[in-house]
């Protein structure tokens, strides 16, 4: 089965992390992707500790699905080929810039007038409009100008950090695939394309302000913003005679079932901080304080019997190795080896969801740079000998194989 996305087809035209995400996504589930690198290829392709130059870690695991075409878009025979390609695509997915995509001819306009029925998909720093429309962005700059820093030194009370993942790229990317598939629910309605722009300030601004506007949603605000647990000192993992534990003791079930696990329900029942979790809430560091200093007198291994016991959710602290090593990822088919044709072996990642009617399939590996030319062309309607000339050219390159 080739996934429910099977028949959608995504001309790519992003790099490095946020757009690749966004179609690796789609490619995952069952959208042909066909990747559009220039000459020198993708920049992800040199992150990380790869075997061979450009088949880097990150660009293997965010370019899975995809097919791979090299073009230098100012040769005009690689446009005419970009052209060619726009017109039996379904979307058009870019995170050039707006200026750049107009000196290319690749910008909304021409590519609609080309072909009504595609979306085109913008995934920008910033939303047209504002004053910051056209600006470069990144993301530790986004996480920065959201507040996430601010809100790791209001929590931590040390400097400014920001958090160790591009969860600005990760967060806008799964946005974006989201938005591109209702694009593609109102194409089957209206029987329409569409522009749409995808920006990463106004979408991590929501991700970070839907937990933390709190008062200030309010006009008058009614207290101010941020939100007291998430930036509690005390919301860590709980230090144990061994290790440390994550457990999340959170509805009034799960305080009622712990103190009384422990001997002190008799103690804490009628106590103000602990009646409701708008108290607790509001409590966060003394409430949270009577709990790390009764899980401190046990080892990690009894609290997790004990927590499962009366099913409260809780785990142990995991670095990345045992992350690798998760029993649960293993057996869930997750992780399995697997072997690139010409990376050879590796720890492949599988698709998360299941699917019951529409399965997907292992996704092909990531390509080496331009590797699919041949076939992309042909089926756009190139001959042999078109082909061998856009080569020659210089419009189409790659690695090939």
């Amino acid at each position: 089965m080739a996934g429910p996305l099977d028949g959608l087809r995504i001309l790519d035209l992003t790099t490095v992390l946020m757009g690749p995400y966004a179609t690796q996504i789609l490619a995952d589930w069952g959208a042909a992707v066909t990747k559009i690198e220039p000459p020198g290829g993708d920049i992800s392709r040199g992150l990380g500790p790869g075997r061979t130059r450009g088949m880097g870690p990150t660009f293997l695991h965010l370019n899975r699905g995809k097919r791979s075409l090299a073009l230098d878009l100012k040769v005009p025979a690689a446009r005419a080929v970009l052209d060619r390609l726009a017109d039996r695509s379904d979307v058009f997915v870019s995170n050039i810039r707006a200026e750049a995509l107009r000196r290319l001819g690749v910008d909304s306009a021409a590519m609609t007038a080309r072909n009504p029925g595609l979306i085109v998909v913008a995934l920008t720093g910033y939303g047209a409009g504002g004053p910051y429309a056209g600006r470069p962005a990144y993301d530790d700059l986004v996480q920065g100008q959201v507040a996430i820093p601010a809100l790791t030194a209001a929590a931590d009370g040390g400097p400014p950090r920001y958090v160790p993942l591009p969860v600005v790229d990760r967060v806008v990317g799964m946005r974006a695939a989201g938005a591109i598939l209702a694009a593609v629910v109102a194409r089957a309605r209206t029987g329409r394309g569409q522009s749409l722009e995808v920006p990463m300030f106004e979408t991590m601004a929501e991700f970070v302000l839907s937990d933390h506007l709190q008062g200030a949603a309010f006009d008058p605000p009614t207290g101010p913003p941020g939100y007291v647990r998430l930036l509690s000192a005390a919301r860590r993992p709980f230090p144990t005679r061994d290790g440390h534990l994550c457990a999340m003791i959170y509805t009034d079930r799960h305080w009622r079932d712990f103190l009384s696990a422990v001997g002190l329900w008799d103690r804490y029942r009628d106590d103000p901080r602990f009646a409701d979790i708008t108290a607790r809430t509001r409590h966060t560091a003394a409430v949270y304080g009577v709990a790390e200093a009764v899980i401190a007198t046990r080892t990690t291994a009894e609290w997790l019997d004990l927590l499962a016991a009366i099913d409260v959710p809780a785990g142990p602290v995991a670095d990345l190795d045992a992350l690798i090593a998760d029993p649960h990822l293993r057996a869930s088919g997750f992780l399995a080896p697997a072997t690139h044709p010409t990376e050879g072996a590796m720890v492949r990642m599988g698709v998360p969801e299941r699917w019951s009617d529409t399965p997907v399939g292992d996704p092909r590996p990531a390509p080496r740079l331009g590797a699919d030319a041949a076939a992309v062309l042909e089926e756009a309607g190139y001959d042999a000998e078109a082909v061998g000339a856009l080569v020659r050219s210089g419009a189409v390159g790659g690695q090939g194989g």
